[in-house]
């Protein structure tokens, strides 16, 4: 990659232009990175365990293991899946260690005949706005936090990188370790799952 010179703002450079700064020394391309990615890796690790300060932790150990691994990244590739990959396998290793007290599945069989498309894509959605929203829709974001809470971690998260982070199905494929025809059908199920759940949490 080409060195990028001294006077260029950083916010102006690309994730990878960054590690490869940060691998010549240059400590505030580091900072700068966790300040790009502070709102969207959190509220990602939020959606996945359901705790604020077990997702902040989640965070710092994430970043924490970019730092120890910066030189086996390839610059070639893009930084933002690396980075989702580490954070979704901390989160994952977080969940399996205290699967006794936080996983839960669904107790009916999952099935998508009967729940239109739309109004479930509409509810996911939904959860993607930032703070300052009215109470209403809030409350909606919470609601749709708990659905998502009942749902196993498999299907868990590849809705959230789906949907919410909107990664392309290849690139989940990469970071899951899985074939692509099995992420669209853990998808299929998980977009059901996810409708039963808010259905079960929002009886009348």
């Amino acid at each position: 990659m080409e060195e990028q010179g001294h006077d260029t703002p950083l916010a102006d450079l690309s994730d990878e232009q960054l590690v490869e700064l940060y691998r010549q020394g240059r400590e505030p391309a580091y900072a700068q990175l966790v300040e790009r990615y502070q709102v969207e890796l959190f509220h990602f690790l939020m959606r996945f365990v359901g705790r604020r300060m077990i997702a902040e932790d989640l965070f710092q150990e994430a970043f924490l293991q970019v730092h120890l691994s910066i030189d086996t990244f390839d610059t070639s590739r893009r930084f933002r899946p690396w980075l989702f990959t580490i954070a979704a396998n901390k989160a994952r290793d977080w969940l399996r260690r205290n699967s006794a007290a936080n996983a839960r599945t669904l107790s009916a069989p999952l099935g998508t005949a009967d729940e239109p498309g739309p109004q479930v894509l509409d509810l996911l959605q939904s959860d993607i706005d930032l703070p300052d929203e009215a109470a209403e829709a809030e409350e909606v974001r919470q609601r749709v936090r708990e659905a998502i809470d009942t749902m196993p971690s498999n299907l868990k998260e590849v809705l959230i990188l789906a949907y919410f982070n909107q990664f392309p199905y290849k690139e989940i494929a990469q970071m899951l370790g899985v074939p692509l025809g099995t992420v669209k059908s853990r998808l299929h199920t998980a977009v059901a799952a996810f409708a039963e759940a808010w259905k079960k949490e929002n009886k009348p």
